[in-house]
């Protein structure tokens, strides 16, 4: 099933049947939500989060928006959808959004996952894991060049669908009608027109709206260790990949470099506001850096080779979300880090894509390094010239440039310093408790966050729960919004009227906020959100030079688009954990992952909120949630 380039090495992951972008072509559109639907929709949200005049005030707007201006932007939004059949909606919108923010891109946009450690431990060695997960992450590449990765396909049905039967059969059916054939078997097949950005891709740095680059030709993998920049290619003249044993060869040789740090790091630069950095990156180039930073910029992917081992879970998470700041390119499509200790994890660029197309990567170099490893912790490296073969980069910076870098550097350790990164394992019960209660994991989640924050703040806020539209072509994200009036009515029964419910009445309303968070997610995931939707109306008010519409100057659109409360979850066998940083100052971005034993959260804040205190918070409405699920009787 594998390919075997001439050095013996498999150059392919796997070679599978259906081509691997077999259904792109016959994937349905995003829909464009109904206007009344999404304004009913954007009520339901803002109901928790508005005392009575407030809402009545936003309920005019609403429906003065709906009648008036927001139906004639509706129509033009869905006659230019028409239009413009090969893509969705949402997508010039959301490149838009992301590439014209000027915030940094550390803590702000970039989110990390980290890999579980290897079950042998002798191959969680750096250099070891560094060659294994290289190659894996190469043969990846080459697999979904070649058109031999298996098709991403959410499978309700896999006894059905997962089948090499229906795979033999589907192949033959045409790509202008596939994904009917695999709709027939309640197979989904999702978008993967963002997976070509993962390799080769950077996001470069322009006033006002930053550019993606990709540059498929380049043949070298970037390689940052102690702040210095390394280069060598990876790829030979024929496209076949390097030996194993030279890949060691040459990343053992870069690890006994003892090169000092550099006094300038240019790492730091990419953590800049991105005005700040386009200017500075112009100054680069006039100073002769121009095919250096090409190098940097084309290389495959980043490499980032940490000189310490983790001490915990809150040092592994510093550590993949930001790091120190000089041994990281954050505008890299990704960036795979191997500390000393070999514990690995990925930071990625948000723009190029979302976490569905990293999931995938990160899933299959995970089995791919832990079950095929190209090499063992008793290999010998080839005996290859590596002082030949890799290039430490040299930077020219002038004075300019050097004060540039240095301020880079106080900004970069003055937001890490502010930030702190907290975690809980709750131990009491998962996914198959929950289930068994019949009861949605996910829903049960989310209200334990709310149940916190009211017992914590003592109030409902603004709340994101992120939902791939991957189902659909050219999908991005919707957003859920967790906040609910029936989470709220829970919540404030738990925190605040305990004595006056029975048991089953507290079970009822859990049910309750199951069933309609079931409904939230299910529309969100079918593309009928409402955040997208009025984010594109306002888009292309604004694209057009038309005044802002007052329904988006309301203060409680504002509010709602303040997430205090932002989440995100996955659950994978390849990743330990994953986490982002806040949204907004006043905010936690809260990474968890519902286990079927336990459920995992891991929260950041700075200094406004107490991530502490919100964790403790969170595991005592855990605690009370599962009790009252398993028909005790819970004491405030």
């Amino acid at each position: 099933r594998r390919g075997y380039s001439s050095a013996g090495a498999a150059e392919f992951l796997h070679r599978s049947i259906v081509p691997t972008m077999h259904y792109q072509r016959s994937l349905p559109r995003l829909p464009v939500p109904k206007l009344e639907d999404t304004i009913m929709r954007y009520l339901n949200a803002q109901k928790p989060l508005l005392n009575d005049d407030q809402f009545r005030k936003t309920e005019e707007l609403a429906h003065a928006f709906e009648k008036g201006i927001g139906r004639e932007l509706h129509e033009q939004l869905v006659a230019q959808d028409n239009q413009n059949k090969h893509t969705s909606y949402i997508t010039g919108p959301w490149f838009d959004m992301y590439l014209k923010a000027r915030e940094p891109v550390v803590l702000n946009f970039n989110a990390f996952m980290s890999f579980n450690p290897d079950p042998k431990p002798e191959y969680n060695d750096q250099l070891t894991r560094a060659t294994n997960m290289t190659v894996s992450a190469i043969r990846f590449m080459k697999t979904f060049r070649a058109g031999y990765l298996e098709p991403e396909v959410f499978h309700l049905n896999p006894e059905k669908s997962d089948t090499e039967l229906f795979k033999k059969i589907i192949r033959f059916v045409p790509s202008s009608v596939s994904w009917f054939g695999a709709y027939m078997v309640n197979a989904y097949p999702l978008d993967m027109s963002q997976y070509f950005r993962l390799f080769n891709s950077t996001r470069v740095p322009k006033l006002e709206k930053d550019e993606l680059y990709t540059d498929e030709k380049a043949k070298h993998l970037l390689v940052l260790r102690n702040g210095n920049f390394y280069v060598f290619d990876i790829i030979d003249r024929d496209g076949n990949m390097l030996k194993p044993s030279e890949i060691q060869a040459h990343l053992k040789y870069i690890l006994s470099d003892n090169s000092p740090a550099p006094a300038f790091p240019l790492g730091y630069l990419s953590s800049e506001n991105r005005d700040t950095w386009a200017s500075l990156r112009k100054s680069l180039l006039d100073n002769g850096n121009e095919e250096a930073l090409q190098k940097v910029d084309s290389a495959v992917f980043c490499l980032s080779l940490d000189d310490f081992p983790i001490k915990d879970f809150v040092h592994l998470s510093h550590t993949m979300l930001h790091g120190d700041g000089a041994n990281r390119w954050y505008d890299k499509s990704f960036n795979l880090i191997i500390t000393k200790d070999g514990t690995a994890g990925i930071n990625f660029e948000h723009s190029w894509g979302d976490g569905v197309a990293v999931l995938r990567f990160q899933n299959e170099v995970f089995k791919d390094s832990t079950k095929s490893p190209a090499i063992s912790p008793q290999s010998q490296p080839a005996s290859v010239d590596s002082s030949k073969a890799v290039q430490k980069l040299d930077f020219k910076l002038n004075d300019a440039l050097k004060a540039g870098i240095t301020k880079a550097k106080q900004k970069f350790d003055a937001t890490v310093e502010s930030l702190s990164l907290n975690m809980i394992q709750f131990q009491e019960g998962g996914k198959e408790l929950l289930k068994q209660k019949k009861v949605s994991p996910d829903a049960v989640a989310q209200l334990a966050f709310q149940m916190a924050f009211l017992r914590q703040y003592d109030q409902t806020v603004a709340t994101y729960e992120s939902c791939s539209t991957a189902a659909f072509k050219h999908g991005r994200t919707e957003t859920i919004r967790p906040a609910s009036v029936h989470t709220k009515k829970c919540s404030e029964a738990f925190v605040k009227e305990l004595s006056k419910h029975s048991t089953e009445e507290l079970q009822k309303l859990i049910v309750e906020c199951s069933k309609y968070h079931g409904r939230l997610t299910k529309e969100a995931a079918m593309g009928q959100g409402f955040d997208r939707h009025l984010f594109g109306l306002r888009y292309l008010a604004l694209s057009k030079g038309l005044a802002l519409p007052d329904f988006y100057k309301d203060q409680a659109y504002a509010r709602l688009n303040h997430n205090i409360i932002s989440t995100s979850t996955l659950v994978s066998p390849a990743v330990q954990l994953g986490g982002f940083g806040p949204v907004v100052s006043d905010g936690f971005g809260l990474g968890y992952q519902v286990h079927d034993e336990w459920i995992g959260c891991n929260v950041s804040s700075y200094p406004t909120r107490n991530g502490e205190e919100f964790l403790r918070c969170i595991y005592k409405s855990l605690e009370d949630i599962f009790n009252v699920l398993k028909g005790k009787k819970i004491g405030s």
